[in-house]
This record gives C-alpha cells, sequence and structure tokens, in this order.
C-alpha cells in the first residue's frame, strides 16, 4: 500500500529516517520554526543517538527561540553532563526558570526542578533561596504536580529551621493537596497533622481516613512496581 513504510527494509527504513532528518532540519533552520527544531532535537537525540548535535539545537531553541521544551532538556543536559554539555547546576537553573515561564508541556516539571535547585542552594550565588523555591514549588504544585505539593509541605513545617517562620496550617493545606493528587507521603504526613492537631483542630476520624488512604496507595505502588 502507497505511502507505508515495510519496516523489515533496512533501506527503505533508513530513506525514511534520512527524509526525517532533512524535513526537520529544514523546518528549524530555513523555516525558522521552534517546534520543528524541537523535532530535530527530538530526533537526533531519540533515533540517531547524536546527543552532542541534539544539544546544540537545544541550545539554539532555547536560547534563540525561548522554547519551553528545548529549554526544559537543555537544564537536563548540563545536570548530566550529556551531549558534551558542561555540567552546571546554575545554567541548568537558568534553563529551568526559563522553561516555567514559557509554559508548554514541560513547563510544570521545569517548575518543580527551579524549586528544588532553588531549595537546595547549590545553583544559587547566595545560598538556597526559599522564597524563590516556594514560588516555583506553588506554580507547579497548581498544575497538578503532586511532588510539588508535598515539597511545599515540608518546607513550611521545616523553614523556621532555615530562617523562614514555619506554616503549619499552610504545610497541611499543602499534604492535603499531595494527598489528593496521589502522594502517599503527603497523606501520611497530612494523617500525623490531624492526629496531633498541628495547623489544625485535632481530628481522629480525618487521620485515620488519610492513614489508610496512603496505605492503600503504598500498596498500589508496590503492585505497579512488581508488574514492571
Amino acid at each position: 500500500m502507497a505511502g507505508l513504510i515495510n519496516f523489515k527494509d533496512e533501506a527503505e527504513v533508513k530513506q525514511y529516517l534520512d527524509n526525517l532528518e532533512v524535513e526537520y532540519s529544514f523546518q528549524c533552520h530555513s523555516e525558522k520554526d521552534p517546534e520543528g527544531c524541537q523535532r530535530l532535537a527530538d530526533f537526533l537525540e531519540g533515533i540517531k543517538k547524536n546527543y552532542e548535535s541534539a544539544a546544540q539545537v537545544l541550545k539554539h531553541n532555547c536560547e534563540t527561540n525561548g522554547h519551553g521544551e528545548s529549554c526544559y532538556k537543555l537544564g537536563v543536559y548540563h545536570i548530566t553532563g550529556k551531549g558534551g554539555v558542561t555540567p552546571c547546576l546554575k545554567a541548568a537553573y537558568s534553563c529551568f526558570m526559563r522553561a516555567c515561564s514559557a509554559g508548554g508541556k514541560k513547563s510544570i516539571d521545569a517548575c518543580h526542578n527551579a524549586g528544588l535547585l532553588a531549595c537546595d542552594g547549590r545553583a544559587m550565588d547566595g545560598g538556597p533561596d526559599l522564597t524563590a523555591a516556594q514560588q516555583y514549588y506553588e506554580k507547579a504544585c497548581s498544575g497538578g504536580f503532586a511532588p510539588s505539593c508535598f515539597n511545599l509541605s515540608g518546607l513550611f513545617i521545616e523553614s523556621s529551621s532555615k530562617g523562614l517562620p514555619p506554616n503549619m496550617t499552610l504545610a497541611l493545606k499543602y499534604a492535603n493537596r499531595a494527598c489528593e493528587l496521589g502522594h502517599v507521603y503527603g497523606c501520611a504526613n497530612a494523617s500525623r497533622m490531624y492526629r496531633l492537631g498541628d495547623g489544625t483542630e485535632k481530628d481522629e476520624k480525618k487521620a485515620e481516613e488519610l492513614k489508610n488512604r496512603a496505605k492503600e496507595l503504598y500498596s498500589l505502588e508496590k503492585e505497579r512496581k512488581f508488574g514492571e
């Protein structure tokens, strides 16, 4: 049937992939299409395994076009040193900040990673920046990213030891949100807070409900791992 590729024919597959590379290269470099550049980078990384060339395309598409997904992937390259990119947490943080602001399908992941680096402090000149970490975690949490909600909860619990006043009410709010999004430790922490009355009135019934939810999520997680 016309138009279909016989993937058992190596020559035909090679021709097909070569044509794809030419098409994506044209979209990126001639048409100046940021999505085309991202497709080219994905092709070079995933099909050609040419990480050095992929890194160059990502760098161009992030720095010139401000493409969020390319900035996110470039940030990951800066963390791992992939594609010959110089490992640098500051550069990674800059990429994640751009990706977080740019939007797109990797925006939430980028916001979370920016929060992690701001909280860790190694990417910052003056050490940990908990205000920045809070802002990035809040953005990712509002986008439905459970680990950011959980980290926010921990930030408000532990902040007193890091120079910020604790806020147990907000800690409980974000633990509950993490639990709603399926984070087992969010449920466990919220359960404990209701049992102790941290950030709320003591509520044994609610504490028990959340404890059971944590057990349920933990069992489901173990089943998924066993089935992999």
